[in-house]
Formats: C-alpha cells, structure tokens, sequence
C-alpha cells in the first residue's frame, strides 16, 4: 500500500521571524512522497536528545531525532493517516524532560492536555460544513439533580436560535458534550446540516461528567441516573420529536452503549466513536486503568448476548491506528449478529477531537437520518 503525500508547509507572515544563527539548522516538518521529516534548530547544543511523541502507531525504537549539526532530525516513512498530531519531547541536562509544541511548525491544534502540532498531508481536506452558511443557534444551561449519583448533571442544551420549548424536535445526548462542541464544533456541524437541509431542526443535550472516569465506565448508577432523571428532566424542559440518538467517544461511547444496553427504549440510535470497549484479551495495555475490569466485563457480556428484541442503528467510527480499533470491529460485530443495525467507519487518522470530527459528514448524518425518518427532511 503506497502513501503519497505532499506537504504545504506555511511560513511566518514577514516580518515576525527571528534571524537565523549561522549554525542553527532549519526548522519545521518536511513531507517528501513517503516521508515525513521533523527538524527542530539548537545550534548551542542545549538539548541531550529530542524524541517525537505521537499516537499513530509509529514504533518506540523508531522515535528518537538524530543529532544533525546545528540541530536534530528525525526521518520516518509517512504512516498510514492524512494528518498527524504531535509534540516534541526535549531531553536536557540536568533537567526534566519536557514535552512541547513543534516551535517550527505553526499549525496547531486544541485537545484535551493542551495544543498539539499537525501535519497535514496532502491528501487531507476539512470538512466543507466548517465554512458552509448555518442557522443561528442558542444555549441554555440546566443542572439535572440526581438522587443516585448524589450529584448534580451539568447540561447545556443547544437549539436553533428561533426554536420555541413547546415546539418538538428530535433530541440528540453527547456525553463529553461541552468539550466535544469545543474541539470538534459539533454544535456548527448541527447548525451547517440544518441551514443545507440534510438533517432537520434539532436540539442537542451536551452533558458534562462531574467524574468522567466513574461515571462512563459501565457504571450501572449512571445508566440509571441518565433515564431515570436526566432524560426525563429534559423532556419536561422541551417538547421532543421521534426517537432520542446518543453520542459519545472513547469513555463517553461506552457509558452510552451501557445505558442503551440496559435501559431498552431509552435510546432509538447511537454514534460511537473510538469507543474504549476493552477487552481481557485485545487489551492488556490498559489494565492498570482503574474501571478496566468493569467496562471488561460489560464488554465481554455483550459479546455473548442473544439476539435482541429491541436492536437500534449504530454507527461506530475509530481511527485507522488506534488501539481501540480491534475491539471495535469486535463490539460492532457482535451487535450486528444480535440484530442492531450495526455499521463500522475506520477512518485515516487517530485518537483524538479532529478525527472525530472529521466523520460527522456523511456517518452522523447517516446515522440520524436512519434515527429520525419520519422528520428527517
């Protein structure tokens, strides 16, 4: 399988670059056909060693830059995504080691432990919806008090701006949903959909975890809680059109997967991204992870499951070089034999914000046309 790539690499605007020191090296990464070269300047020798810090799958062994005169480098074959995430991690004497944003490459990203640097290849593209006309939207905060969790659900509920609580319209849950407006801008991509007519008006309950790595692992309290107060909250505040659909990534794809497994009817379809369903067997990595053995178990109880009298339109995407992706396909498998209409988008890239957000045109839209017929335009 042949890569081809070709990189535009953006220079400073004049006049805000610095003088280059004779002896320092250039800076920045270089896209060949099939490799991608990282180059970081230290003409004083400060640094004792520079490593790549990424998460496309590129072995260990193959991370440490070259000392290369007036700075370091580092050649790699261009792995198999249309761009790439990144961070340098600098060794200095003396000193911890400390991981940072490539300083010759301009192109950055938000995520979840700070901005990261991108490369972009030359067969990547952004979504068309990020600059295409949308409706004016409008939020509203609620906070849902739950007996169970014995804590408040921080919501904030988007709409189109001139959409009124008695009117009914289809409702979309995303766990994680405040920070998944934030980093990968679904409120804009419910908002492009809308102005262009592929999906109809709608609302979208982003909900904000007050203890993530509790609440979205399996955990049978939060299943409750969501649909014996959170949903029903919701449904007293705004009048709702046709089936609930619910979201989520990672932890988030979990919880949501969990609470339709155990509360039936809750849920008429679910989008599941880079969902951490692991599994004893394909995921001995990650069991020093606190609630590993319990979203273990879930996940090995839904393997076993019999067909079901209630199966709903699923939609899982995962990154082409994740880890999650063989329990993925796992997962998406077995729903698929138990009768849940059960599709798997394996898409060029990795773990994080953009990637998903990069499968919401056609896969979400997809998705919510099969949840909503009846008032999908």
């Amino acid at each position: 399988m042949s890569w081809a790539r070709r990189f535009l690499w953006r220079r400073p605007p004049a006049g805000r670059g610095r003088m280059r020191h004779a002896r320092e090296a250039p800076s920045g990464p270089v896209v060949g056909p099939d490799s991608v070269t990282f180059r970081l300047p230290d003409p004083d020798h400060t640094l004792a060693g520079v490593r790549l810090a990424q998460e496309v799958g590129i072995p260990s062994d193959l991370l440490g830059f070259g000392r290369t005169g007036g700075g370091w480098e580092l050649r790699l074959p261009t792995p198999p995504v249309r761009r790439m995430e990144y961070r340098l991690l600098l060794h200095r004497r003396d000193a911890e080691p400390e991981e940072v944003c490539d300083p010759g490459n301009p192109l950055r990203v938000r995520g979840t432990s700070g901005d990261r640097s991108v490369v972009e290849f030359a067969d990547y593209a952004a979504p068309q919806w990020l600059t295409a006309p949308r409706v004016d939207g409008a939020t509203t905060d609620l906070s849902v008090p739950s007996r169970l969790l014995n804590a408040e659900v921080p919501v904030r509920l988007w709409l189109p701006a001139d959409a009124q609580p008695e009117e009914p319209l289809p409702l979309l849950l995303v766990h994680d949903g405040p920070d998944y407006d934030a980093s990968a801008g679904l409120t804009g991509f419910a908002a492009a959909m809308v102005a262009a007519g592929r999906l109809p008006r709608h609302r979208i309950a982003l909900l904000e975890p007050a203890d993530r790595n509790e609440w979205y692992t399996a955990n049978v309290t939060y299943a409750r809680a969501l649909a014996l107060a959170v949903v029903p909250a919701l449904r007293r505040t705004v009048a709702v059109a046709g089936p609930l659909a619910g979201m989520g990534a990672s932890l988030g794809a979990v919880a949501m997967l969990h609470a339709q497994r155990r509360h039936g009817g809750l849920l008429g379809g679910l989008f599941l991204q880079s969902g951490s369903f692991f599994d004893q067997r394909l995921d001995p990595q990650v069991r020093g992870f606190a609630r590993f053995t319990r979203i273990s178990r879930f996940v090995a109880g839904t393997l076993r499951a019999a067909p079901t009298t209630e199966p709903v339109p699923v939609t899982f995407t995962c990154g082409v070089v994740e880890e999650n992706l063989p329990n993925n396909q796992q997962v998406a498998g077995a729903l698929l034999a138990q009768g849940y209409g059960s599709r798997l988008v394996v898409h060029p890239d990795a773990h994080n914000h953009v990637s998903w957000r990069d499968t919401f045109d056609p896969a979400l839209v997809d998705l919510l046309a099969t949840v909503w017929p009846a008032v999908t335009t």
